[in-house]
């Protein structure tokens, strides 16, 4: 056995036997970009494959001020509580910008990041949004293999992050404030269309009465979109992640959800599709850093570039010649 192959099966082991810091190792690993990195990553993941696929995976998402940190760490600790065992991940697309905000999470979220059974990694600064969110589902098998059996996947940026997530999870999340219609504006519609379950937070004090009106107004318009299931309507819960309350109902409609989801065989299709969605995206995305690493497309792109940029080429015309180029190196 070689001196790699140790190593991996030492990973491997340790992951087995739920041992954390083997899964910040294994998840370090495959977050690297270097090529025997990535040899090494492949390898461990297919040994550790037959382990993963036993939890529930969680996207979740929310509106800037909505609470999301609080919410995740009430819910961890009362997942916790009920045996279960919680990993709380994250897709920052906007991380190379801003520094990332789950870090900032993993001390707001304090109380849940010193339990035993809960795991919160930040995903890695910078890089494409295909890129991270690549890293984070291979961080969730890995997490899945360690006997975590809650995935909670976070998106921390906007626009594309929510279709990220949603592609990737059983079940969809969407956290919105107590603004109602105001707020809804503001809403894109796809992503309220990705909602399996609308949360409104911050349902306490005052803002009850304004709570209740919000959710009111969200399972409107949720009435008016096609369920992407025949066995399972998207719903709308109130709570105050704050002072825990709603939380129970919420994973008890998340039971609820699996329950009929997993009896129908959806989420066990669904898999299988969100793997081969995965497989065609590592194809186009490895497929690009090979185009781009070629050095007879990288010495014409700036020309082919200015060229169409002065619409003096046709952008087909400077792609279809990039790709002769590509194909003939």
């Amino acid at each position: 056995m070689t001196k790699e192959n140790s190593r991996i099966a030492q990973l491997v082991d340790g992951i087995s036997q739920r041992d954390r810091r083997s899964l910040a190792r294994a998840i370090t690993l495959i977050e690297s970009t270097r090529k025997d990195h990535r040899a090494n990553a492949d390898v461990l993941l297919e040994q550790i494959l037959p382990q993963s696929g036993n939890s529930l995976r969680i996207g979740i998402s929310g509106v800037p001020g909505v609470g999301k940190s609080t919410f995740i760490e009430s819910f961890g600790m009362h997942l916790i509580s009920q045996g279960h065992r919680v990993a709380v991940l994250a897709i920052d697309p906007s991380s190379q910008r801003t520094g990332g905000s789950i870090l900032g999470d993993k001390t707001r979220m304090e109380i849940l990041s010193r339990q035993e059974a809960a795991f919160i990694r930040p995903s890695p600064a910078g890089g494409t949004l295909g890129g991270v969110a690549r890293r984070t589902r291979e961080a969730m098998l890995l997490c899945e293999a360690a006997g975590f059996d809650v995935i909670l996947v976070e998106t921390v940026g906007v626009g594309q992050s929510e279709t990220a997530v949603s592609e990737m999870v059983d079940m969809f999340l969407l956290l919105l404030l107590p603004s109602g219609g105001d707020e809804l504006q503001g809403i894109k519609k796809g992503i309220m269309e990705l909602a399996d379950m609308v949360v409104v937070n911050k349902s306490d004090g005052d803002l009850k009465p304004a709570a209740s009106r919000a959710a009111a107004e969200y399972h409107a318009a949720l009435g008016l979109m096609r369920p992407s299931s025949s066995n399972w309507k998207p719903t709308v819960k109130k709570c105050s992640a704050l002072h825990d309350e709603g939380i129970a109902d919420i994973w008890l409609a998340i039971e609820e959800f699996r329950s009929k989801l997993w009896a129908s065989n959806e989420i066990q299709e669904k898999r299988v599709r969100q793997s081969v969605a995965w497989m065609w995206g590592e194809i186009k995305e490895s497929l690009l850093v090979a185009f781009c690493d070629k050095s007879e497309v990288r010495s014409a792109l700036g020309k082919m570039e200015s060229s169409v940029m002065d619409g003096r080429l046709a952008p087909a015309t400077a792609a279809r010649k990039l790709l002769e180029l590509f194909s003939k190196a």
